[in-house]
């Protein structure tokens, strides 16, 4: 049995669960989330509580098992708290700023950096070095953090980019240079 998959979700007040076949629709005070499992997986609603159970033990029902429950645990915290990315810059001439919706970056290239959040995710800028990605859908969350990230991942030398809050960068001896 699924050490994850068997654990029951409890349903926050002020969130509203509604299951519709293989659908589940998480309504709460940041928005609403919706979640399709396979067919493998059988969904029941008790109380407060989200059970969900697999049809078979065969391998495919067994590893979707824990990944269903997890999806639908992720989408019931999304709608009740939401989640957060936090990025910071580093380097010399580095910020960024908010241009209406978009975020607009100087990472140190010709030109500045353009991103536009997707639908459903708010980006906020402290410091003009401190990047906080905020959404309900855990996944698209962690993406748009990945990829304003991508735009100037931090270096080895001296650890100057975009960089997660609290990642920690191996930096790598320069040259030794003659004596």
């Amino acid at each position: 049995m699924s050490r994850i998959g068997k654990l029951p979700i409890l349903i926050p007040d002020g969130v509203e669960i509604k299951i519709d076949g293989q659908k589940i629709i998480a309504k709460g005070p940041l928005g609403v989330e919706e979640v399709v499992v396979c067919p493998e997986i059988i969904l029941e609603k008790e109380d407060n509580k989200i059970i969900v159970k697999r049809i078979n033990d065969e391998r495919r029902s067994r590893s979707l098992h824990g990944l269903s429950r997890t999806l639908i645990n992720n989408a019931v915290h999304g709608v009740k708290e939401g989640f957060v990315k936090r990025l910071e810059i580093q380097g010399v001439g580095y910020r960024a700023n908010m241009q209406g919706t978009s975020l607009n970056l100087q990472l140190g290239y010709s030109h500045p950096v353009v991103v536009d959040p997707p639908q459903g995710i708010k980006i906020e800028v402290e410091a003009n070095t401190k990047i906080s990605v905020k959404g309900t859908n855990k996944q698209l969350v962690g993406d748009v953090a990945a990829n304003i990230r991508s735009k100037r991942p931090p270096e080895v030398y001296k650890g100057k980019g975009v960089r997660y809050e609290g990642e920690y960068i191996r930096r790598k001896a320069g040259k030794a240079g003659k004596k």
